[in-house]
């Protein structure tokens, strides 16, 4: 039934179509029929002037070479004028703006040429040698690896094989220089970038596990040791996709800025350039969500007794450092304690890791292993109060400021289960405690 009504409608179009043909045809025989009869009125209006023809050639010499004379002064003067019109349309911004243009465009294929050479060494001087090796024998890689590795790195390289024969083929038409169907071609397509850039970081991990392996790495050197790759590490290939949508971006607004509001392609260029600066936002965020959870992750590894509230993925990881934890003394006491002595600088430091959530206070094992303070390592940043600078009217404080010379700084806990308590910590400069004391506020 579907290939019937698919017939019906082609009978139809091809008789709409048959009936404007023969309109065309009806209106062709009109136009033939009035040229006939200019041709005829022509041909009498020349047989009247002939009389006035033969006068003309009975004209004085004299008069002739004034003709002559007037007419090659006409001629100079139409010329003269030209170049001048033309010289003042070099010099106009507009014409700059043209040029401007038009180097961008050629920038444009020239660097797109050179990217797909990349592509290129990166998928016929790596991943496919590679997935010949895997299927070895001996394989020094498992194909499961090298898909990780590389991904979609094939698509994207016949993706902008297809993108660079377009351009070079708007450059044989210049100077008419049309691209924004082009990009109406790519946009659809590069959502396969949001994978790759997803799986980067992942990549370059089971690269650098796989480089364990010494049957691999000598292999891979070879492959690097092609004149080719001049003198590049896989890593550097696998790293230049990344930035192939914010070097579009680029290009796309120096065009947009350099095209008239009134051009043809105006539309279409901000219409592309505003899809290249959303997938970019979309990646980046997803770039920045992927790197952040594989943080907390590498360090709730680190941590001995492991750590649940790194497991929550809102917890955004905010920075990291060594502090020096000053002991709870008595009142009156503090200047027995001194920053410069060796047992406070041992026993007191501890590794400090800040997040949008949590404060935690670590001690680190001669293994490098973490341990969680049994008292205070986990604190809640909702429960704590920050005091970036001791009050002046307290002698203590007033103490403390001159023992660690404005070093320190206290984050008093008020735990809603627990006595409150103070944690006094010290940066080992003015600007660290600075930098500290901003981000936890």
């Amino acid at each position: 039934m579907q290939k019937y009504i698919h017939l019906v409608q082609i009978v139809e179009t091809e008789k709409i179509a048959a009936n404007q043909l023969r309109h065309q045809l009806e209106d062709q025989d009109t136009e033939i029929e009035r040229l006939k009869s200019e041709i005829i009125a022509l041909n009498k209006t020349k047989e009247r002037m002939r009389p006035y023809q033969s006068n003309q050639e009975d004209e004085d010499p004299d008069i002739k070479k004034i003709k002559k004379v007037q007419s090659f002064m006409r001629g100079w003067l139409c010329r003269r004028k030209w170049k001048t019109i033309v010289q003042d349309y070099i010099c106009s911004p507009h014409a700059e703006s043209m040029r401007k243009r038009n180097q961008i465009v050629f920038t444009m294929v020239e660097a797109e040429s050179e990217y797909v050479h990349q592509l290129y060494i990166l998928v016929n001087g790596f991943l496919r040698p590679l997935r010949m090796a895997a299927s070895s024998k001996k394989p020094p890689i498992s194909h499961d690896d090298v898909s990780s590795i590389f991904l979609n790195s094939e698509t994207i390289m016949f993706l902008h094989e297809i993108f660079h024969q377009g351009l070079k083929a708007r450059i044989a038409n210049w100077p008419t220089l049309i691209l924004a169907d082009l990009f109406d071609i790519l946009l659809p397509m590069l959502n396969i970038y949001q994978e790759f850039v997803r799986n980067h970081q992942y990549s370059l991990q089971v690269l650098a596990n796989c480089k364990q392996n010494r049957d691999f790495d000598k292999l891979l050197k070879q492959y690097e040791a092609n004149p080719a790759c001049e003198g590049r590490m896989l890593e550097t290939f696998l790293t230049y996709p990344m930035f192939q949508i914010p070097r579009y971006i680029i290009t796309l607004h120096e065009l947009l800025a350099h095209t008239p509001h009134e051009h043809v392609e105006r539309k279409s260029l901000e219409f592309a350039k505003s899809k290249l600066e959303e997938l970019s936002r979309v990646m980046h965020d997803e770039v920045s969500d992927t790197e952040n959870i594989r943080k907390n992750l590498a360090i709730e590894r680190m941590i001995v007794e492991g750590c649940d509230i790194l497991l929550d993925t809102s917890q955004t990881f905010i920075r990291q450092g060594s502090l020096i934890q000053v002991p709870s003394v008595e009142r009156g006491k503090l200047s027995k304690v001194r920053l410069g002595s060796l047992s406070l600088k041992k026993e007191g430091e501890r590794q400090c890791f800040l997040f949008t959530k949590h404060f935690l206070i670590c001690t680190r094992s001669s293994g490098g292993k973490l341990h969680l303070l049994k008292t205070g390592g986990v604190l809640s940043l909702i429960e704590c109060t920050l005091v970036e600078e001791p009050d002046t009217s307290d002698d203590d404080s007033k103490g403390s400021g001159q023992v660690f010379g404005h070093l320190d700084f206290k984050i008093v806990v008020e735990p809603p289960d627990a006595a409150p308590f103070t944690v006094v910590l010290l940066a080992p400069s003015r600007q660290e405690k600075a930098a500290w004391t901003s981000d936890i506020s």
